[in-house]
């Protein structure tokens, strides 16, 4: 696996790939590699012949109250990861090799970015269409890989790439859960054994709006409503926000549709956490 700081260096590298006449598939992430991480790497070795894994803690997606600084990076860790997992090239730059000094130019995100995590974290989403434009331009992949968990991240990527005629098709994996249901998170090493035991409640309320939501004795008021219920009653759980919305749209609308998403924010301790869950009629 090679293993390179610059933009120069991964563009000499893929333009030789490319004219071998390679499929490019690319995996961008902030480090802290977990389970969650490796599947999107295996399954763009899968789907692809180089696989390319990008690890920036991009500082333009993080709100003034959030700390940037203590985004845990075990570098050498990720490389071994990414090394197992049968990546081809590892990219990982600094903030100085991807932001120029007098940066001005970036993407700005519209109504998708207006509401859930958008709401909570005004700018993120500029960040995050911003460097993954960046990393698209300098990589070229023909495939980018992401989680489902980050399900509103993954809506907007598709969204920026068909707006901006970027030329990549978008991946999403499957969200990857511990034994218990918790879903990965590279914040999860933040949770205390107490905390982790709290942090259950949100897929388990997840599961329960799945079972429910084909019922046609849950409208989808109720569904929505006991969702948030159940959560704000967890002791030790802080509900940011719990709802039910158009899988594309990301808005709430009145009636049950073929196939939605249940999305949840909440605070665990001084951990934000997220996750999700597609729900279906078809039980």
């Amino acid at each position: 696996m090679q293993n390179v700081t610059t933009i120069s260096e991964v563009r000499q590298i893929l333009c030789e790939v490319r004219q071998s006449g390679k499929t490019i598939g690319c995996v961008p992430t902030m480090g802290a590699l977990h389970e969650g991480h490796i599947s999107l790497i295996k399954a763009a070795v899968e789907q692809s012949d180089f696989v390319v894994v990008t690890i920036f803690v991009n500082p333009t997606q993080f709100a003034p109250h959030e700390d940037l600084s203590k985004y845990p990076r075990p570098l050498e860790r990720d490389l071994k990861l990414c090394t197992e997992a049968g990546a081809s090239l590892v990219f990982h730059p600094s903030a100085e090799e991807m932001y120029a000094k007098d940066s001005q130019i970036s993407v700005t995100v519209g109504s998708l970015a207006d509401c859930w995590e958008g709401a909570s974290r005004p700018g993120h989403f500029d960040g995050v269409a911003t460097v993954v434009t960046k990393l698209f331009n300098v990589v070229q992949p023909d495939l980018a890989f992401f989680g489902a968990k980050d399900y509103q991240q993954q809506s907007i990527i598709r969204a920026m790439c068909r707006d901006l005629d970027i030329p990549v098709k978008i991946v999403t994996c499957p969200t990857i859960r511990e034994e218990s249901g918790l879903a990965l998170s590279s914040r999860n090493v933040y949770l205390s054994d107490q905390e982790r035991e709290i942090a259950i409640h949100i897929s388990q309320a997840l599961l329960r709006a799945k079972e429910r939501y084909p019922d046609a004795a849950w409208s989808l008021e109720q569904l929505r409503k006991t969702l948030r219920q159940e959560l704000n009653e967890t002791a030790g759980l802080e509900l940011d926000y719990a709802t039910i919305v158009d899988p594309v749209t990301l808005q709430e609308v009145p009636e049950k549709q073929e196939t939605m998403v249940a999305l949840i924010a909440a605070r665990v301790g001084t951990t934000r956490l997220i996750d999700n869950m597609e729900l279906s009629l078809r039980s």
